[in-house]
């Protein structure tokens, strides 16, 4: 009989969770403005024959090198940061050694820690989700072979000082050490700097979020030239579209179109923390494109009275120290009011 590998199969299958495209999508921390309208406008010029072809990846790299001020060779674009992901679990973790980090965090994390055979090493974050420093380092052992570390965190929109994250990467010089930037620009600090100084550092970062490219999927690797290239031997020279690839230019140009997403984000999280102050409800600073609000025992029932209001947003209450709590997208500004109505409405609907 044919079987898998024990670690695949012992896996639970992760579906996506996306229920219905009907209504606002405030569950999945997309860009709720769209993309670039030049985005668009180079996708109108795509001809049959730039599909047909093979892309060409490299081409891609320098243009992301050049914006984020590293050289080419440090730089491994991706089909989306799961691919990313993919690409450095399996490079740097083998059977029996161990995958460190905090929890709760982004779900990927643990899915290829333990589908590459590695033992998961669950910190639990600190009081209000603080980021557990000095924990992550007394579990750093010599079996340590990669730490994740998302910053800002999903779902909770905390973040790790800089002085902790290269405390981290002095103490694992034999481990793999990746910063998931995923939600960078909605927070402005970044680990790009520390990369000259640490060969055992990795940065992670995605267009999904700010530049609203997530059905494009595409997102870059960027860390020392000599293990961006061992990672490289083992990624498919045509693992990104041509389609993002073509994109890619217009939507690094259109720099405008992200600044005026980030001001609108960061309107809303303040909007969201005021009304949560007003009724009641408990919710976390954030430096990502979401926020986490506690509603109760009943996270479910609230998601569900959200969703036949036509908003969708995600329960987290299933993360370990979430109980009860559910992940909004942050709204832009057409459709803030509604969804600050929708939240009051559905919150009273349940109080009474």
């Amino acid at each position: 009989m044919l079987k898998p590998r024990e670690s695949i199969a012992a896996l639970d299958q992760y579906r996506s969770p996306i229920a219905s495209r009907e209504g606002l999508s405030l569950d999945l921390n997309e860009n709720l403005a769209g993309c670039s309208s030049r985005v668009l406008a180079r996708l109108r010029t795509l001809s049959s024959e730039d599909i047909a072809r093979y892309p060409q990846r490299e081409i891609g790299e320098r243009l992301v090198a050049t914006f984020l001020g590293v050289d080419p060779e440090q730089v491994l674009l991706t089909n989306g940061v799961d691919e990313t992901l993919c690409l450095l679990f399996s490079t740097y973790l083998r059977e029996g050694s161990e995958l460190i980090f905090s929890d709760p965090t982004f779900v990927m994390y643990p899915i290829f820690g333990q589908a590459f055979g590695a033992q998961l090493v669950r910190v639990p974050a600190g009081e209000d989700f603080a980021f557990p420093a000095a924990e992550i380092l007394s579990s750093i052992s010599p079996r340590t072979q990669l730490i994740a570390i998302a910053n800002p965190n999903n779902p909770s929109g905390t973040v790790a000082s800089r002085a902790d994250l290269r405390r981290i990467v002095e103490a694992a010089p034999d481990a793999a050490v990746l910063i998931d930037e995923a939600y960078f620009d909605f927070y402005g600090e970044t680990m790009l700097g520390e990369l000259p100084r640490h060969q055992n550092l990795f940065v992670a970062r995605t267009f999904s979020k700010a530049y609203g490219l997530a059905g494009l999927r595409l997102g870059a690797l960027i860390g020392p030239t000599e293990q961006i290239g061992l990672i490289r031997r083992f990624c498919s020279p045509f693992n990104v579209n041509a389609v993002a690839l073509a994109c890619l230019e217009e939507a690094l140009a259109d720099q405008a179109f992200v600044r005026e997403y980030i001001a609108q984000v960061k309107q809303g999280r303040e909007q969201i923390a005021q009304l949560c102050q007003e009724l009641g409800l408990r919710c976390w600073p954030s430096s990502a494109n979401f926020v986490l609000v506690q509603v109760g025992n009943s996270a479910g029932a609230f998601v569900e009275a959200m969703q036949r209001r036509g908003i969708m947003i995600r329960d987290s209450s299933a993360n370990p120290g979430c109980e009860g709590c559910v992940r909004i997208t942050v709204p832009v500004s057409q459709q803030i009011n509604g969804v600050l109505k929708a939240i009051r409405q559905t919150l009273q609907e349940m109080q009474s």
